[in-house]
């Protein structure tokens, strides 16, 4: 049985924290292996992903984790609420604090609240988003929004963020990379040799040679169809994108388009964009890579056409704005209905908080009422103890002029007959 492991509890966000969807968990073994149980709370009673009543509020959560029957805490995943979770294992060696390239890749382009897990050799990162359809899980890769339960350690992974973002294109573009089956994986033996034939073998850039200077490819790339948007990032400007990091990737997909798969050109194009800033040339990978080496290398594997001076230029407007690295119709419709669904959670929700205000405003008015009549009863005690005490004042006074002609009367009595 190990110590409680939450050692700064304010360092879980409190988009958790203020959620009551807390188990514990012991460690037992099972098949042989070491196996997290959840469990409830108070009781110690087996907890259910499923099961609100088995849950409880953070603190209480905590507080269990004090005794003897619980080795941690852990997160339950709903249908009500926009969190998801990704759980990366076998990444990390606890000795040395390496990471391997994968889980560094993911937890850049996630950039939200990430934490080391219970074992110390994985990281857990939570996100807000919509999970897309298909598989949840790949190797060391699991994705999971609903009906699981995520072990919680508050142990914060330095120069990730310390809240919970909204990241939805970063997990689309993570699950389709990482997790879900390519369609390049199952494609044809001679659609594989001829997309080889158009790239290079080691870079994986297109095998065109563009050869523009830098205003000639950035006069073409303002006046395409999606010049706009080019200007925009080409300019800093970041609207519309969860993070820097993929606004980054976004600008770095266009310039791999009209650059050819350039790295050079596209590294030097980019030093001269508004998104530059440090992070660009700090070193973010075990192999020794920059952030900038990776987003570049990302970029040109993500572009699926180049741009092909031969075709025109009319042709380059049609083939940029589909190599764009927006979200695709498919996607587009996951994001429709992402949000057809959340609005209507919302609308309900925004019903649920009327009731309750509407009870709240009666239970305010009862409440009030009953102040007013206390107030009342008060002030109408006020006054009879007031009468009471002049009344009693006035009695004490006829009785002390009473003893007092009494007193008189014995003493001077005999005198006066």
């Amino acid at each position: 049985m190990s110590e409680p492991m939450i050692d700064e509890p304010e360092a879980i966000p409190e988009t958790l924290r203020d959620r009551d969807q807390w188990v514990c968990w012991r460690e037992e073994e099972r098949d042989g292996k070491p196996t997290k149980i959840p469990v409830t709370p108070g009781t110690g009673g087996f907890a259910s992903s499923t099961d609100s009543e088995t849950w409880a509020s953070f603190g209480a959560a905590l507080d269990y984790t004090e005794t003897e029957h619980a080795d941690g805490i852990g997160f339950v995943f709903t249908d009500d609420d926009p969190i998801v979770g990704i759980d990366l294992d076998d990444c990390r060696d606890p000795e040395t604090d390496d990471v391997n390239d994968r889980a560094l890749d993911i937890i850049e382009r996630l950039d939200s609240y990430t934490e080391v897990s219970p074992s110390g050799t994985g990281y857990h990162v939570l996100i807000t988003g919509a999970l897309p359809e298909g598989r949840n899980r790949r190797g060391s890769v699991e994705l999971y929004d609903t009906a699981r339960f995520f072990t919680v350690t508050g142990d914060h992974v330095e120069r990730t963020p310390k809240r919970v973002a909204r990241r939805q294109d970063a997990l689309t573009a993570i699950h389709r990379e990482y997790v879900q089956d390519i369609e390049r994986d199952t494609a044809s033996e001679s659609e594989q040799r001829g997309d080889a034939a158009a790239r290079s073998p080691t870079t994986g850039a297109a095998a065109v040679d563009v050869d523009l200077e830098d205003e000639d490819l950035l006069e073409k790339a303002r006046n395409a169809s999606n010049g706009e948007k080019f200007e925009r990032l080409w300019n800093g400007n970041t609207a519309g994108y969860d993070s820097q990091s993929e606004a980054d990737m976004a600008l770095c997909c266009l310039l791999a388009f009209w650059t050819g798969g350039d790295r050079t050109q596209m590294d030097h194009l980019f030093r001269q964009s508004g998104l530059l800033r440090e992070k660009w040339d700090e070193v973010h990978y075990a192999d020794g890579s920059t952030y900038g080496e990776k987003t570049i290398k990302r970029a040109i594997t993500t572009t699926s056409e180049f741009y092909d001076p031969d075709a025109g230029d009319d042709t380059a407007d049609d083939i940029s704005a589909t190599s764009s690295p927006d979200v695709g119709a498919a996607d587009s419709e996951r994001s429709r209905a992402y949000l057809a669904e959340k609005n209507q959670i919302l609308s309900d929700r925004v019903d649920e908080l009327e009731a309750t205000l509407t009870e709240k405003t009666e239970r305010i008015d009862a409440l009030e009422a009953e102040v007013k009549r206390l107030t009342d009863e008060l002030a109408t005690r006020g006054q009879e103890e007031e009468c009471q005490g002049e009344h009693a004042a006035t009695t004490s006074e006829n009785s002390s002029e009473s003893e007092s002609s009494s007193l008189l009367g014995r003493l001077f009595g005999g005198r006066s007959k």
